[in-house]
């Protein structure tokens, strides 16, 4: 019985071993395979496995029951999938950054096209054809950028920098989430999808740390920040950085350490010139970056249009657009500093000739940007995004406002994780339906 009071035991007991035949990925992962069960006739139960593979039959043991699903840790793997490989990386199975080191990486790359045709399907309402995901030239040693975290070990009475006998500061764990936890932090000396230069700071930077908690510093813990960008390491947030993207002309973009910048560089040149493309290819004279941030893709893609205008609503990251483009000698990009209820406010480009890109963040566009981009209506849009499920989600709203896709993109930007980058291309041939 399990000490877990919590716990629904049906249809599995707690900690129960089964074997199952893994039949698919899921979008975060997982295995995903379906037992049988005797009162309940169908297609079987689903039970869901991470770090299990398709073709592969498992023995798992359940830690979780759902309404209409199970979650269970793998115990051993009976019959192991052709494209099953060795992991690199020590902490696989345990740090919960990577879900698929154990899958052969021309594999990864079919996996997430198809789950890019699914969502497609199941949430943006449309079948359509995905192209092949164009892969990382690196398959580890890419990320230019991460955030160990460190939590400050507490003593019996919760006292901040009093460690427990067996957690002291020379023991902190500075790195990630376990997997599948939600507290627990795995102690993480180097990381193998992050770039050389990063891994050779990290040794001094957590001995620093240790020391400063050993001090009675951090009693709250907290995040350590590694920026890598053309060579530089930056570790304070507010630093400013710069990063050459190889288009041509190259471009030079300078921005802070904390701001979002796409973290493998080693495939942005061709993620750029693809997103740019696609902009031009829309037919319009005018280009609106509608999350421009520092101006990556607005700058990138000026030399194409009349005139460009980039809207964000942070003013520090305006401040580096307009920099980046006189850095740069471009003369017909504007930066905006938008507010989120009149986003495009101020814009005299006329909507039937002018495109728009957007980049919003992993949570998707909410329903208000939406609206407002209708409102406007621009003849094509470029809609790039770091989390595809989100993406298809907002689709389906294109879709009804007169929009039609006409071609969808996955870049593998992280090799290795169940993320990837998307990019859709959409036009609209006519007035959207009253």
């Amino acid at each position: 019985m399990s000490k877990n009071k919590k716990f629904s035991a049906l249809p599995f007991a707690y900690h129960q071993e089964i074997e199952l035949d893994i039949s698919t990925l899921t979008n975060l992962g997982s295995g995903l395979g379906r037992v049988p069960l005797p009162d309940q006739p169908g297609a079987g139960w689903v039970v869901m496995v991470p770090f299990a593979l398709p073709g592969e039959r498992v023995r798992v043991r359940v830690f979780r029951n759902h309404k209409n699903y199970s979650e269970a840790d793998l115990v051993e793997v009976l019959t192991p999938s052709p494209h099953r490989v060795a992991a690199p990386c020590p902490l696989f199975g345990r740090c919960g950054g990577c879900q698929y080191q154990h899958l052969a990486y021309a594999e990864q790359r079919q996996w997430k096209q198809r789950q890019v045709a699914e969502l497609l399907e199941h949430l943006g309402g449309t079948v359509f054809p995905v192209e092949p995901v164009i892969p990382s030239p690196r398959e580890f040693g890419y990320r230019s950028k991460i955030t160990p975290h460190f939590s400050t070990p507490r003593g019996p009475k919760g006292t901040p920098g009093q460690p427990p006998p067996e957690l002291t500061p020379a023991t902190l764990p500075i790195g990630f989430l376990r997997q599948g936890n939600r507290f627990e932090i795995v102690d993480v000396p180097h990381c193998a999808i992050a770039t050389a230069a990063i891994n050779a700071a990290l040794p001094a930077a957590r001995t620093r740390l240790r020391g400063e908690v050993a001090g009675g510093g951090h009693p709250r813990g907290g995040t350590l920040l590694f920026r890598e960008a053309s060579g530089a390491i930056a570790t304070e947030p507010g630093a400013s950085i710069t990063e050459v993207v190889a288009v041509e002309p190259p471009l030079v973009l300078r921005f802070l350490a904390r701001d979002f910048f796409q973290n493998n560089p080693f495939i942005l040149p061709a993620f750029v010139r693809h997103v740019t493309a696609e902009a031009a290819a829309g037919g319009g004279r005018f280009l609106v970056d509608a999350y421009c941030g520092s101006g990556l893709f607005a700058l990138a893609a000026a030399r194409s249009f009349v005139r460009v205008a980039g809207v964000e609503i942070s003013e520090t990251s305006v401040a580096f657009a307009r920099e980046n483009a006189a850095a740069n000698g471009i003369a017909n990009a504007a930066f905006l500093a938008g507010d989120a209820q009149a986003i495009f406010a101020g814009l005299d480009f006329p909507p039937a000739e002018t495109v728009v890109v957007i980049d919003p963040p992993r949570r998707g566009c909410d329903e208000s940007f939406l609206r407002q981009l209708f409102a406007f209506g621009p003849r094509a849009v470029v809609y790039v995004s770091c989390d595809p499920a989100t993406q298809m989600r907002d689709l389906a709203h294109f879709l009804t406002a007169g929009y039609r896709l006409t071609r969808v993109q996955p870049f593998d930007l992280f090799p290795q994780t169940r993320h990837l980058e998307c990019v859709m291309s959409l036009t609209r041939d006519a007035a959207p339906p009253p």
